[in-house]
Parts: structure tokens; sequence; C-alpha cells
């Protein structure tokens, strides 16, 4: 008798999923609530709790117009996170192709990008804004500097872990070492492409809600900086709690892809 074929073949990456989403959320709101309790301080006028936030979004009378309000400046904010973390990503596989060729261009530049990274994203925002002004150049350039540098060493190391052999062999070939780079140190870059992907999508949504904070007073980064002086606790809470789950939906989506794209082409190979 053959066996019989799993009715649902694909179930286990969305089960993995929808497992780590939920367990992450539990986890928001049990360090939400810990917080709370280790500083009463804060009190229930500026200390929401999680019960608050869902009267705030699904079951007060104005829940309707709020959570309209909410999502429409969540999708300006989602594509300002898309914008910044594609730019940093396309840069840092591009800078880390040339440092990769080149080592003294890394030995020279290198230590300057990690002096850049050190500076505070906050302290160059007035810079950034005078020079590419507060439209989408700004979401590029803010969020692009979050997610460059971490995924920069991330996919170095990557590519620098290409096994030996094979570039030897296609040195002896008469390869060049732009060939080497892309037949044998790109494909070798992969899982540490998807890690750069997986730690800077959470960051890219940090820069995306900076710039709007401080560039283009659009999107939820906006929403943050209109409710604190208004004393809007409700939306500010709500606010914080929808860019804390979009990230970690952002990034467990990474993580299904990755796993997709990493079983493909082990199963090619």
């Amino acid at each position: 008798m053959s066996a019989t074929a799993p009715r649902f073949p694909h179930a286990g990456p969305t089960v993995r999923f929808l497992g780590s989403l939920l367990g992450s959320l539990v986890l928001i709101v049990v360090i939400w609530i810990g917080f709370l309790l280790a500083f009463p301080d804060v009190g229930p006028i500026i200390g929401r709790t999680p019960i608050d936030v869902v009267e705030y979004l699904f079951t007060a009378s104005g829940a309707g117009a709020n959570r309209a309000d909410i999502l429409d400046r969540l999708w300006i904010t989602l594509g300002d996170t898309g914008i910044g973390f594609a730019t940093g990503m396309v840069a840092a596989l591009l800078v880390a192709g040339v440092f990769t060729l080149s080592r003294p261009t890394a030995q020279t530049f290198m230590p300057l990008a990690l002096l850049m990274r050190s500076v505070p994203l906050v302290a160059i925002t007035p810079l950034i804004t005078m020079i590419v002004g507060r439209g989408p150049a700004c979401v590029a350039v803010m969020g692009g500097i979050i997610v460059f540098f971490p995924a920069l060493v991330l996919i170095m190391t990557g590519l620098a872990g290409a096994p030996r052999q094979i570039s030897d062999v296609i040195t002896a070939y008469g390869g060049s070492p732009a060939t080497t780079l892309r037949m044998a140190s790109l494909p070798a870059a992969v899982p540490a492409v998807f890690a750069a992907a997986k730690v800077s999508v959470p960051g890219a949504m940090i820069g995306a809600t900076v710039a709007e904070w401080l560039g283009t007073n659009k999107g939820l980064g906006a929403s943050l900086q209109q409710a604190l002086p208004a004393a809007a606790y409700d939306e500010l809470w709500a606010s914080v709690v929808v860019i804390t789950v979009s990230s970690i939906v952002l990034y467990a989506v990474v993580g299904v892809v990755e796993k997709l794209v990493l079983t493909r082409m082990g199963s090619v190979a």
C-alpha cells in the first residue's frame, strides 16, 4: 500500500508562521502589562492597557473612524518602509560586492561606514531634509541608512563564506574575480542576505517612522508626533502597537520566504 500524501503539503510553513506570530503577540502583551506594573507612576491617564487599545480600535463609539485613520496612516508607513528597505538592501549588496572585489577599498571605507553608523539619525535629520527635501527621497535616505550598515556586515560575511574549492576551480579555468563573485560568492551568501533582510525589516520600519516624524509629516510617525502634544494617548498607544505588530509580521513574512527559497535552492542543488 502506498503512503498517503499529506492533505495540506504546505501547511508546515504556514503553521510555523502563524505560531511564531501568535507567540510574538502574546510576548508583547506580557511585556506591555509587565511594564505598566513595574512603573505604576505612569498612571492610567498616560499608560494605556491592551484593553484600552482594543476599545479604541474596535469597540468604542468612534472605533470605525479611529481604525480607518490608523490603517490609512499604516499604508503610508508601509510604503515608506518598503522604500527604505529596498534602498538600504540594494546599496548594501552593491557595496558588499565592491568591497569583496577590492580589499583595499574595503579597508579604506569600511571604518568610515561604521563611523557614520555611530552618528544618531535624529542628529543628522535636519541636514538630510535640507539636502533632499521632505519627500520620498528623505524616506529613502533615512530608512536606507538604518538598513544599510547591519546588512552590509552580514552580506560581506556571507560573501566571504564561499567554499574555497569552488573559487579555486573558477580561477583555475580563467575566471575573473567578478565571475567568482557571481558564481561562487553570491550563491553562498543567500542565507546571509536573508538574515540581513530579517534584521533590516524592523529597522526599515523604524527609519520610516522617524522620517515621518521629523521629515515628511505623514504616516504613523506623524501620528505619534501629533498625538503626544495633544495628549491623545489612546491614539499614541494604538499607533505604537500597530507599528510593532507590523514589524513582527514583516519579519515573519521574510522568514517564510527565506524557508521557501532555501528549500528550493536545496532541491535544485
